[in-house]
């Protein structure tokens, strides 16, 4: 074992920045695709076909296609048509395409979006009924109920599955090495081995990374369960 080459500087730091590229991208991925994924689950459970299919066909495709393949779609594909890069400055849309971290945060967005939306959605059709009647008894509309009930309930209780979907996330950056140019943990490890010939001291190495960036997800969704969860935790009987 030859982990002090792991430990020089220069490779403690390549580290340090492809840590940091996986945490930017994998925020800016959540927020992206959480942020999308609420107007998306409320058609996901609208009583008409017209917005509820179309949502489906989405988070069916997404969630039906291996993420590395929609990444290569996106980079290789969409970035590399003509009529993307004769564009690139002209056009503040079509410029991101020409950026590795764009065309990843954009493949990623995309598929945690399809996931949080039919998780959302299936949250929603479980908020119990006597909360959404108690709201109709108090007058409030239909989009009034949705917005100060339905939707508060149905994030509250999909907390447990999405901090699954947020780990998933956070290990599914790794394909993002599959992008030239984009310097992520597995990146930085396979630079490490490609230089040094240590593929056991590098990937063990990342492996530690996100087994401790794991850990502390974890811990901070738990924390947010009992704060947010806790009025569905059983009482002690007397």
């Amino acid at each position: 074992m030859e982990f002090d080459v792991i430990l020089q500087p220069e490779n403690l730091a390549l580290f340090w920045t492809g840590t940091l590229n996986s945490l930017a991208l994998l925020l800016v991925s959540l927020v992206l695709g959480g942020l999308f994924s609420l107007p998306l689950a409320v058609a996901r459970t609208s009583r008409h076909l017209w917005l509820r299919k179309p949502v489906w066909l989405f988070t069916y495709v997404l969630r039906g296609t291996p993420l590395l393949i929609q990444v290569y779609l996106i980079y290789y594909g969409l970035g590399q048509m003509e009529f993307i890069q004769a564009r690139w400055d002209d056009s503040l849309l079509w410029r991101g395409f020409k950026e590795p971290f764009f065309c990843a945060a954009l493949a990623f967005s995309l598929n945690t979006c399809a996931y949080t939306t039919e998780l959302l959605a299936g949250s929603m059709r479980h908020v119990p009924p006597g909360e959404i009647e108690a709201a109709r008894a108090c007058g409030m509309s239909r989009w009034t109920c949705l917005r100060r009930v339905v939707m508060p309930s149905a994030m509250r209780r999909s907390l447990p599955g999405y901090s699954n979907e947020v780990i998933m996330m956070l290990h599914s950056t790794s394909l993002a090495s599959a992008v030239p140019a984009l310097l992520d943990i597995t990146g930085a490890a396979r630079s490490i081995y490609s230089e040094f010939y240590l593929p056991f001291e590098a990937f063990m190495s990342a492996g530690l990374i996100y087994l401790v960036l794991t850990l502390v997800m974890v811990l901070l969704f738990r924390q947010a369960e009992k704060h947010w969860l806790a009025h569905l935790r059983p009482r002690p009987s007397a």
